[in-house]
């Protein structure tokens, strides 16, 4: 009897053992549905723009340079303000070109009378001479005599000419509407031809931007090149150094001959209007070039996007489950990412847990945290 008792109490516990094994086993198997929050990838209108370092050039520039040395005599502008083509800015003492140029023109009527005289006498001699009244050798001599003249004339001009261009480069005038900078002399400043910088006159408007491009995105500014874009056109924006956007809208106008083959960039300006004279030459700024990818796209969270491998996938929802669907991503686009291949944009997509996610994994779906909080 004593035996059978034990007998019972070992098989009780046996299947005791069973039972709590099993339950344990069952409780392993089921798993708990993950809570993730999702979104639509429907297709939405993505406008975007990729940004370059610039700076903000004059179309034309001109140094002001002496051509003639004296001491300046009259400044005849305001400096920073906007001056015409053939204004006059500066003038170097005239008195003395003044002088030689009075005294070219002097020698020109010297010369050219000289030039009548000898020209009656060597009429007069041919005409003795066809007649055989006067010796041949005061004919060759008249002849000689009227060269001898007609060279002194043309020496006579050519000087002329050099002093009257000395006499014209003694006053400077503007070359070019613009504005003209601080000057570089004042008055009783001794200037030397070429090498006295007076001052800078560069044009306002319009106004060019460089930036540099990567040899990659050529063929694609080629295309913006041969477009017709009008000045509303949004293509070509700038963002000015205090971040404000610049109200007037570039377009292309050069792109550089060759590609820095240290860099592999390539230089490219764009023109804009400026006539309130806000773009100053030099000043650096941002060039906003809208992005080919705009449009109607298909626009993601990219904190929905797992990468693997250099591979890109997502989580597709599935009644109560979730596929991974691999992607083909295009740019970012702030906090979220176009997907070029993979979703057709009537899928519902895992925003938040996609880490605990596998292929098939069950979900539930929760509501988004600033939904938690808003309610």
């Amino acid at each position: 009897m004593y035996k059978i008792t034990h007998i019972i109490i070992y098989f009780a516990m046996v299947a005791g053992l069973l039972s709590c094994t099993g339950n344990s086993a069952n409780k392993k198997a089921e798993v708990p549905a993950i809570p993730v929050t999702v979104t639509n990838a429907s297709p939405s209108k993505a406008i975007f723009y990729n940004s370059y370092p610039a700076n903000i050039v004059a179309l034309k520039e001109v140094e002001l340079r002496g051509q003639v040395s004296g001491y300046i005599t009259g400044i005849y502008f305001t400096e920073g303000k906007e001056v015409h083509s053939g204004e006059k800015l500066y003038e170097i003492d005239r008195r003395k070109y003044e002088a030689t140029y009075r005294e070219t023109q002097s020698n020109v009527k010297i010369a050219e009378s000289n030039l009548e005289k000898v020209q009656r006498d060597a009429d007069r001699y041919t005409d003795l001479a066809s007649q055989d009244a006067v010796a041949k050798q005061l004919l060759d001599n008249s002849m000689t005599d009227l060269k001898n003249a007609r060279q002194q004339l043309d020496a006579a001009n050519s000087e002329l000419i050099k002093a009257k261009t000395d006499f014209d480069y003694s006053l400077i005038n503007s070359p070019l509407d613009g504005t003209i900078g601080f000057s570089g002399v004042k008055i009783g400043t001794l200037i030397m031809p070429g090498q006295t910088l007076l001052n800078t006159v560069s044009s306002d408007d319009p106004i060019g931007v460089d930036f540099e491009i990567n040899e990659t995105e050529l063929s694609r500014f080629r295309q913006f090149e041969k477009v017709e874009i009008s000045n509303n056109d949004t293509t070509f924006k700038i963002r000015l150094p205090d971040n404000s956007i610049y109200p007037f809208f570039g377009k292309i106008s050069v792109i550089d001959r060759a590609v820095d083959q240290q860099t592999g960039t390539i230089r490219v300006r764009i023109t804009v209007s400026n006539h309130d004279k806000i773009l100053k030459p030099g000043m650096s700024c941002k060039v906003l070039v809208l992005n080919d990818y705009s449009g109607l796209q298909i626009i993601i969270p990219f904190a929905s996007v797992l990468e693997q491998l250099s591979e890109y996938f997502v989580y597709v929802v599935k009644d109560k489950n979730v596929q991974q669907v691999k992607v083909s991503l295009g740019p970012r686009v702030n906090s979220n990412v176009i997907v070029l291949k993979g979703l057709s944009g009537d899928e519902t997509i895992v925003v938040d847990g996609i880490q605990k996610l596998h292929d098939g994994s069950e979900i539930t779906i929760a509501k988004p945290q600033n939904q938690q909080q808003h309610n």
